[in-house]
């Protein structure tokens, strides 16, 4: 598992950036990803995927250690979908396709 100060020693190391640099750069991108979605409700990175905000409606649920009714009440929730070039290189076929 990577973890953000793993992208951003990463980043720092490719670019050639102070680690500093690579941190505020990847805080900066994760802060208008956010922006947007919570303008827009939707985030498009071609080639990579789409984050999305659906809305969830409140139901019934059941307290799983006592049983009990409760109201869960209607929620936010965050999906992300790849891309089709994501998912083909996470299955093997942009090399294959790279050969040809």
């Amino acid at each position: 598992m990577s973890k953000k100060a793993d992208i951003v020693n990463e980043l720092a190391a490719r670019k050639n950036l102070k680690k500093k640099e690579a941190e505020e750069i990847v805080n900066e991108f994760l802060k208008i990803v956010q922006e947007k979605l919570a303008e827009d409700g939707k985030v498009q990175l071609i080639g990579f995927g789409t984050f999305e905000i659906t809305e969830r409606a409140g139901h019934i649920g059941r307290n799983p250690r006592t049983g009990e009714v409760i109201k869960i009440g209607a929620r936010k929730h965050m999906t992300f979908t790849a891309s089709k070039k994501l998912r083909d290189f996470f299955n093997g076929q942009e090399a294959a396709s790279e050969e040809k």
